[in-house]
């Protein structure tokens, strides 16, 4: 469930690009986002359970605020779409930067109108340290089809990585040339959390599609998942991190699996 915070947010207006952002007690760092989305026509905030100073901060860039809980990732991106009033929407996270090159061409892809969404690169930050190679398998992204035209998508009901379903009939462009900062772990430890909350969340949705598959199965994925970054993806090239990276992307069906299995036994005790 959810409440607006401005009532403005059913006006109909024209205009042309959309930022949004959904969010969760981000005060140590959604200023430097909002700072980078200025270019865009209005700024959407979805705050999800916020009891940090985030609002406060977010009222200084605009009062399009959708307030709430939303258990489900999906849900709460699809509440923040369906508030956006531009003809375009660019979903950005808060740990996300655009660069001022990224911006300008966002504009000027918009402008040609040749399709209905387009693949913007990412540059993967730990720390202060650049990892642009290895990532995928559910534990990053190497690119986020993350502009696209208004309701040409929607996504799914799952926790973490929720799946895109394109309206039928919809256009991928071109991926982009400039590339989004995405400061996604602080550090190794922070990497490892983040792998403890991606399979805990994954756990639950596989219960809840009553389909936690099997143990052998998930085995089997190891190794070519494994491959996939490491080699195929280049992870590679960036030594220790490159190595985790694939580590966690190979461990991340099978811990899910485990965790899921161990929470259903739980249950049925």
């Amino acid at each position: 469930m959810s409440s607006v915070a401005s009532s403005s947010l059913n006006n109909k207006v024209d205009i042309q690009l959309s930022a949004l952002l959904v969010i969760h007690n981000e005060e140590a760092r959604i200023r430097d986002c909002l700072e980078r989305v200025k270019f865009c026509d209005e700024i959407v905030v979805v705050l999800d359970r916020c009891t940090d100073g985030s609002k406060d901060i977010v009222l200084e860039y605009t009062d399009r605020i959708v307030e709430g809980a939303w258990p489900i990732e999906g849900d709460r991106r699809n509440t923040g779409n369906d508030a956006c009033r531009g003809q375009w929407v660019l979903e950005i996270d808060a740990d996300e930067h655009i660069t001022p090159e990224l911006a300008t061409e966002i504009r000027s892809t918009i402008q040609k109108n040749d399709a209905d969404y387009f693949l913007i690169p990412v540059d993967n930050y730990v720390g202060g340290n650049l990892v642009r190679y290895g990532w995928g398998a559910q534990f990053g992204k190497a690119s986020a089809s993350c502009l696209c035209r208004k309701g040409i998508k929607r996504w799914g009901k799952e926790r973490v990585h929720p799946k895109l379903h394109w309206k039928e009939g919809a256009r991928r462009g071109i991926k982009l040339q400039n590339r989004l900062v995405h400061y996604v772990d602080d550090n190794i430890s922070d990497m490892i959390r983040r792998f403890d909350s991606y399979t805990t969340a994954r756990a639950k949705d596989l219960l809840d599609n009553g389909d936690i598959g099997t143990m052998p199965h998930n085995a089997r994925r190891i190794v070519s998942r494994f491959w996939r970054c490491f080699i195929s993806r280049r992870g590679y090239r960036e030594g220790g991190y490159g190595f985790l990276i694939a580590t966690f992307a190979a461990l991340y069906p099978m811990v899910s699996h485990i965790k899921a299995r161990y929470e259903a036994d739980r249950l049925k005790s």
